[in-house]
C-alpha cells in the first residue's frame, strides 16, 4: 500500500504541528543545534567515530549519568562478567550512540533510495509471508540506538506503520522528531493517550512497531527474569497480540560505526504466543533481548534506567556498592 493512496490522518494520533512561537528566543538554541547538525551530519563517518570516541572517554570518567547507569545495569545483569569486559561494552555503546546521533539528520535529509541502499535486512520473509497470509503484525522492538530505522524503511516502501511515543519536554524538538518519524507516512500515538488507538490502527491494517522493554513502574509491570537479575517488565505484548490477532515478530536493529550502514535482523514470529500467563509472555520477550545482547551488547541502550523498579523499592542507581 502506498502512502499516496491511503489517508494516514487519525484524530487520535499524535500530530505535533509547527507553532509560530517556535521562533521565540527561548527556542533559538534548539534552532542553532538543528542548523549545525544538518551539515555536520554529512561529514565523514571516520570523523564522527573519532569525536564519539573522545566523548565516550569523558562520559566514562564521570561517576554519575549515562555511564554510571550502564555500569549498574551490566553489573546486575552480568555479575560474573569481568569488569574490563563490561567497561568495553559501555565504551562501544557510547561510541555507537555518538556516531549514530551525529549522522541522525540524514534519515530525514536523504532519499528513499539512500535508505534502502544503506540498510541490510535479514529475514524479511518472516514479515512478508505473514502479510501475504493476511496476518496482522506487531514488531517487538528492543531499545537499540538505530531503533527507528526499520519502521522508516518499511514506511518508505509503502507499508502503513504505527507506533507509540513519549513526548519530549522541548516542543520544537518534539515537532522535528515527529516530522522525521513520519517522513514516509504512518501514525504516531502518544503513550499518555492509552493503547486503544494503537490497537485500532493495527486492526485496520497498520503494522505495529512497539518498544516494550523500558521500566514503566511496578504497577504496570510483572517482575520476571532478565539475564542474572529480575526486571519489572510490561506484560503488554501478549495483550496486544490477543486484541489484534497479530503475529509478534521480534527484530534487532544495528548501526555499523565503520560503514554507517544499518543492519536489521527479523526473526520468526514468536511461537505459542501469547499464552494465558502475562508473566510467561513477559519472560519470552526478555529472553529474546538477552539472546540478542549476548552477541551485540553495544547496540543496546544500557544507559536507560532499565532496573529502576525493584521489588524491595530500593534505588540501585543511587546505591553505593
Amino acid at each position: 500500500m502506498s502512502k499516496n493512496n491511503r489517508n494516514d490522518f487519525d484524530p487520535k494520533a499524535y500530530n505535533p504541528e509547527f507553532k509560530w512561537r517556535f521562533l521565540a528566543p527561548k527556542f533559538w538554541t534548539t534552532w542553532l543545534g538543528i542548523l549545525f547538525a544538518i551539515p555536520f551530519s554529512f561529514l565523514p563517518i571516520s570523523l564522527h567515530r573519532w569525536l564519539a570516541s573522545r566523548a565516550a572517554k569523558k562520559v566514562m570518567s564521570k561517576s554519575r549519568g549515562q555511564a554510571h547507569r550502564a555500569r549498574v545495569n551490566l553489573t546486575h545483569c552480568y555479575p560474573e562478567m569481568p569488569e574490563a569486559k563490561r567497561e568495553g561494552i559501555i565504551s562501544k555503546m557510547l561510541i555507537t550512540a555518538g556516531t549514530y546521533l551525529m549522522r541522525f539528520p540524514q534519515l530525514t535529509l536523504r532519499s528513499r533510495k539512500w535508505l534502502d541502499k544503506n540498510t541490510v535486512v535479514n529475514g524479511l520473509e518472516h514479515f512478508t509471508h505473514a502479510k501475504e497470509q493476511g496476518q496482522n503484525v506487531i514488531f517487538l522492538v528492543p531499545h537499540t540506538w538505530s531503533v527507528d530505522v526499520f519502521a522508516m524503511l518499511l514506511a518508505s516502501q509503502g507499508h502503513p506503520m504505527c507506533t507509540m511515543v513519549k513526548s519530549q519536554k522541548n516542543a520544537l524538538s518534539e515537532w522535528a522528531m515527529s516530522k522525521q518519524r513520519k517522513h514516509y507516512g504512518g501514525r504516531l500515538y502518544e503513550r499518555a493517550g492509552g493503547i486503544k488507538p494503537f490497537i485500532k490502527a493495527v486492526n485496520d491494517g497498520y503494522t505495529g512497531y512497539f518498544l516494550p522493554d523500558q521500566d514503566h513502574g511496578p504497577k504496570k509491570s510483572v517482575f520476571v527474569d532478565f539475564c542474572a537479575t529480575t526486571k519489572a517488565t510490561l506484560p503488554v505484548m501478549g495483550f496486544l497480540a490477543k486484541a489484534t490477532k497479530s503475529a509478534v515478530i521480534p527484530i534487532w536493529t544495528e548501526f555499523n560505526t565503520n560503514t554507517g550502514q544499518f543492519e536489521i535482523d527479523v526473526y520468526p514470529a514468536l511461537e505459542d504466543f501469547p499464552t494465558n500467563s502475562p508473566e510467561s509472555d513477559a519472560l519470552t520477550m526478555n529472553r529474546f533481548i538477552e539472546q540478542c545482547c549476548e552477541k551485540k551488547s553495544e547496540q543496546y541502550m544500557w544507559n536507560l534506567k532499565l532496573l529502576i523498579s525493584q521489588i524491595d523499592n530500593s534505588n540501585i542507581y543511587n546505591r553505593k556498592e
